[in-house]
């Protein structure tokens, strides 16, 4: 039995993932072609390199698939209800950010906040008869967010890619989505509110709360976590 180590299957995640891992010792490697999700893991015995796209890593370590997995804040917390009693943090990777945001319309020249949204908000549904529209995917993260932030009056709709978009496209009026640079939503006529945002995201290497593990499996972990410095 063996340690599963999920890690991002493609693209700059998965090659900072792998120098991140390679600057403490441990090397991660894909074997055959790149349209071969397998690889092997050089300096510690015992640990099994799965290759997974970044949005499964949280459903797999919260079904105990995966043992420790390397993916997004933003994933882990919008995909696991009660995502703290699954998983736990090891380490911050210090790649990967980018912070999960609610952008308006920059000709919205009054608002600024979280307040200001909730006026808006209410002044719109008077107006047109039918709540607000906020396109995103992380329907859990905002919600809980606007709550908090006191905004009502609004209705979230799905939004799977092109977030941006919705509200030249006419599908939204305001919409919460991740951004590293923010140049996507000004070149969309977008602003950012200016208040902290609904989440600081970056890679994150996280263990499995649920995952069993036999005696030879905790040695495994035990010198992974020595190597990389981690607890």
């Amino acid at each position: 039995m063996t340690i599963k180590l999920g890690v991002p299957s493609k693209g700059r995640l998965m090659e900072k993932t792998f120098d991140w891992f390679g600057a403490r010792g441990v090397m991660l490697s894909r074997t055959g072609s790149e349209r071969e999700y397998s690889g092997v893991v050089e300096g510690v015995d015992g640990i099994e390199l799965v290759l997974l796209s970044a949005g499964e890593i949280p459903r797999e370590l919260a079904a105990g698939r995966v043992h420790l997995g390397v993916t997004g804040t933003d994933l882990v917390q919008e995909k696991l209800v009660q995502w703290d009693q699954k998983v736990a943090p090891l380490a911050e990777l210090g790649f990967g950010h980018a912070d999960l945001i609610v952008a308006v319309p920059q000709a919205w020249v009054d608002v600024d906040t979280l307040d200001d949204l909730d006026g808006a908000a209410a002044a719109f549904r008077a107006r047109h008869g039918f709540r607000m529209r906020i396109a995103t995917k992380y329907h859990r993260l905002v919600r809980a967010y606007l709550h908090m932030g006191g905004v009502a009056d609004y209705q979230l709709v799905d939004s799977q890619g092109a977030t941006e978009g919705t509200v030249k496209n006419l599908t939204a009026e305001a919409v919460a989505d991740i951004t590293s640079t923010g140049e996507t939503l000004r070149a969309n006529q977008l602003k950012i509110l200016g208040e902290e945002p609904v989440l600081r995201s970056q890679a994150t290497l996280y263990r499995s709360r649920v995952a069993e593990l036999s005696d030879r499996q905790r040695s495994s972990l035990r010198a992974l976590c020595d190597c990389l410095g981690v607890e």
